[in-house]
């Protein structure tokens, strides 16, 4: 691990954008300089010229399926961290609906030990939650493992929660922060019956809002809620997808005492159901896509501070899986390479800051779950950082695509800001300060940490 200087960049933490220097001494931050370090070339230090170009906090995704163990044909640890290190996602936190799926507290570390051994970014692995395994979750260790997840609508195998009884015990009971997937199953079925009366096999994709409907996503989210102001659990509800749920929320900037959280995903901001047509089943995620309206009253939610945190529920699928017909074509898709940059897509158009973007994707996931010396950039924290250039334009393409799967809902998008730089823990994981992204370099021995959580 060798020691940096990156100078003369433009630092965005804590609300605030300045010019300066970060100094980094054993993976961590040592010194945070202003402008007086630009001459300075300190002997023992690998000096890295920001030459103007902006400095972030790494992001830490809360929501993302690498799909290892056992489904690793789509994605997998390290083609996936690969990915998100070339977006800029410096610690990510990842879902229990793989092969076996992470109902146990044997198989939660199994997937700790996996990463150690090929994860580019931190990471740290949810337990996922059933009707029946309330002994386990009972036995989570709050400082080693980032939270439980509840689906609370439909999912693969016995993961679906809707026994009450259960659902009780789960709120009352959890000792860390239980993250919900909020669709109720009984609505979602109902809306099925219909849609395949109608149109058989050969249901258009623009259904996929119908079946899994506003209905069924505020009748679910509002009971999580329910349950957690009865329990005064600690809940955290995942991809909101409609206006209509935001009423849920206070409007209160993220603190350490805000109990009850939310969080947006990237293709609800970018798409709406008029996007259907052209993708179809590039953009079918659970919950879905739904109407320009939603997506215009998501964004408002987020400056307005009901939604606390941006996220990707990056869910890799294979063309050949996605090609299918309506109800053969799985739900999800690829977003890590590409999230912090959509986001700067946004910053370009005038319609968030980027202490903003900051706030949402470092600052408010470190803070919710309690994560240890990350997500800010402040002294004697390790050196998660991203460079960003705002002014490089470039297309999104196969020859720079990264996912396993080789695709992208974005692809042929023209992003005006690239990834210059990405620090693990001190470490250059991913260069491209010149160039085209197909020419960057990654540093696939890099490794990531643990991480862990203050509670």
């Amino acid at each position: 691990m060798k020691d940096l200087l990156i100078k003369n960049a433009r630092i965005v933490n804590e609300n605030e954008i300045f010019k300066g220097s970060v100094v980094i001494r054993s993976g961590k931050i040592d010194r945070i300089l202003g402008e007086e370090i630009s001459s300075l070339q300190p002997s023992g230090y690998t000096v890295m010229d920001a030459n103007g170009r902006y400095l972030l906090p790494g992001v830490i995704d809360d929501q993302v399926h690498f799909r290892e163990p056992g489904l690793t044909y789509k994605g997998d640890i390290e083609s996936e961290s690969t990915a998100a290190v070339a977006g800029g996602i410096t610690s990510y936190m990842e879902m229990p609906n793989t092969n076996p799926q992470t109902i146990t507290l044997a198989l939660l570390e199994e997937k700790h030990e996996l990463a150690e051994q090929k994860s580019l970014a931190n990471y740290s692995f949810y337990l996922g939650a059933t009707n029946d395994n309330i002994e386990e979750i009972k036995n989570i260790n709050p400082g080693k493992s980032c939270g439980l997840k509840v689906f609370m609508g439909s999912s693969t195998g016995n993961m679906l929660v809707n026994n009450p009884r259960s659902l009780e015990e789960i709120f009352a009971e959890c000792p860390v922060i239980i993250t919900a997937h909020c669709e109720d199953e009984e609505t979602i079925r109902k809306n099925t019956i219909i849609c395949r009366e109608k149109f058989g096999e050969q249901l258009p994709f623009k259904y996929h809002p119908v079946i899994r409907s506003e209905e069924a996503c505020y009748k679910s989210s509002s009971l999580a809620v329910s349950l957690a102001t009865k329990y005064n659990a600690s809940l955290h509800i995942l991809h909101l997808s409609t206006k209509k749920e935001l009423q849920l929320f206070d409007p209160v900037p993220i603190n350490k005492d805000k109990h009850i959280t939310a969080e947006v995903c990237i293709h609800h901001l970018w798409f709406d159901d008029s996007s259907y047509e052209n993708l179809g089943s590039l953009i079918k995620w659970n919950p879905a896509i739904k109407t320009g309206g939603d997506r215009q009253g998501l964004f408002q939610g987020l400056l307005d501070n009901r939604i606390d945190i941006i996220a990707t529920d990056h869910a890799p699928h294979t063309l050949d899986e996605k090609k299918n017909t309506y109800f053969s074509a799985p739900s999800g898709g690829p977003m890590v390479q590409h999230s912090l940059l959509a986001m700067l897509e946004f910053f370009h158009q005038g319609r968030i800051t980027l202490t903003d973007i900051v706030n949402k994707m470092s600052h408010a996931p470190a803070t919710r779950f309690s994560v240890s010396k990350r997500g800010f950039i402040r002294e004697g924290y390790w050196a998660d950082l991203v460079l960003v250039d705002l002014d490089t334009p470039w297309i999104i393409s196969p020859d720079n695509i990264l996912y396993k799967c080789k695709w992208s809902p974005l692809n042929k998008q023209t992003l005006q800001s690239k990834i210059c730089l990405t620090l693990v823990n001190g470490e250059i994981v991913y260069e491209n300060m010149e160039g085209e992204p197909a020419n960057a370099i990654v540093h696939t021995e890099v490794r990531g940490k643990r991480l862990e959580f203050n509670r």
